[in-house]
C-alpha cells in the first residue's frame, strides 16, 4: 500500500525547505535570473504556484481542468511558460503568500481524496500519490534552480527517493515524447542514497543496469544536469538511450541542460 500520508509529509517538507530559500529575500533579489534561460527566481516560485492552481482544478473539477487545457492547445510550453510569467508582475510578498496558501491548500485536498480515484494531467491520468510525488519532483527541480541562483548548496534528503522512483516510472513515457515507441527491455536501477543505502527497482537479473548516485539521476530525470555532468553508468543499449532522454515531468520534451548545468 503506498503511504499517502508519508508523501504528503514529505510534500510539505519539501515545499518548506524551498520557502527557507525565499523567505527573507528582498524584492529585488526575486528578479535574480536562473538556470532556466528567461526564467527568474520569481518565475520559479510562481510556476510552482501556477502548478499548484492546476492540480486543485484537476482534482475539484476535472472537466475544466480538460477544456482550459483544450483551449491552450498543442503548444503546452507557451501555456507554461505564460503561466509563470503571469506570477513575476506580482510583489514578491504577495506571491509568495499565494504559492503558501496554494500548496497547503493542494496537500489537504490530496489527503481527502477517496481511494482509486484518477487527476487528469498533461501527461496520463494520476492517482494521489503519483501527483503527490509528481509535486515533490517539481518542487526539489525548481528548489534546485532557485539554490543555484542564489549560490547556496542544498543537502539532499532521503526525499530524493520520490524523484527517482518518478524518474524509473516514466521511462515509457520519455520514450514516447520523443516520438519512440519505448522498449520492452527491462533495466535495472541501482542508486546510491545520500545516507549510503542503495535504491533499486527492476528484476536483479535484467539484461540492462544503471548506476550511480541518487542525487545524479534526480539531475538527470528533471533534466537539471548534462548527462555529461554526472556520474552514472549505463549498461546496454536501451539503458544508454533512455539516460538520453531521461524526463520525469509531464508536458513535451525538455529542452535540458548544456554541460555546465546551463539550459541548452
Amino acid at each position: 500500500m503506498v503511504d499517502l500520508a508519508g508523501l504528503l509529509d514529505d510534500l510539505r517538507a519539501e515545499g518548506d525547505d524551498l520557502d527557507r530559500l525565499v523567505a527573507d529575500l528582498p524584492a529585488e533579489r526575486w528578479a535574480t535570473p536562473t538556470p532556466a534561460e528567461g526564467w527568474t527566481i520569481a518565475h520559479q516560485i510562481s510556476h510552482l504556484a501556477w502548478t499548484d492552481a492546476k492540480a486543485l482544478l484537476a482534482l475539484s473539477d476535472a472537466a475544466a481542468f480538460q477544456a482550459e487545457t483544450q483551449r491552450a492547445g498543442d503548444d503546452l510550453s507557451r501555456y507554461v511558460e505564460d503561466g509563470a510569467a503571469e506570477g513575476t508582475r506580482e510583489e514578491p510578498a504577495a506571491l509568495l503568500a499565494r504559492w503558501r496558501a496554494g500548496r497547503e491548500r493542494l496537500a489537504t485536498a490530496l489527503g481527502e481524496l477517496p481511494d482509486g480515484v484518477k487527476l487528469p494531467w498533461y501527461g496520463p491520468p494520476m492517482s494521489p500519490a503519483s501527483m503527490a510525488t509528481a509535486r515533490i519532483m517539481e518542487t526539489w527541480a525548481h528548489g534546485q534552480d532557485v539554490a543555484e541562483a542564489l549560490g547556496v548548496r542544498r543537502e539532499p534528503t532521503r526525499r530524493l527517493r520520490h524523484v527517482a522512483h518518478l524518474g524509473v516510472r516514466t521511462r515509457g513515457f520519455s520514450f514516447l515524447v520523443n516520438g519512440r515507441q519505448p522498449p520492452a527491455t527491462e533495466i535495472r536501477v541501482e542508486l546510491t542514497a545520500p545516507d549510503g543505502e542503495v535504491w533499486t527497482w527492476g528484476p536483479e537479473d535484467a539484461p540492462e543496469r544503471v548506476t550511480g548516485p541518487a542525487l545524479d539521476f534526480c539531475l538527470l530525470v528533471t533534466q537539471r544536469r548534462h548527462r555529461a555532468d554526472l556520474a552514472l553508468v549505463a549498461e546496454g543499449e536501451t539503458a544508454d538511450q533512455w539516460l538520453d532522454i531521461a524526463q520525469a515531468f509531464a508536458g513535451p520534451p525538455g529542452t535540458g541542460r548544456k554541460p555546465g548545468g546551463r539550459e541548452a
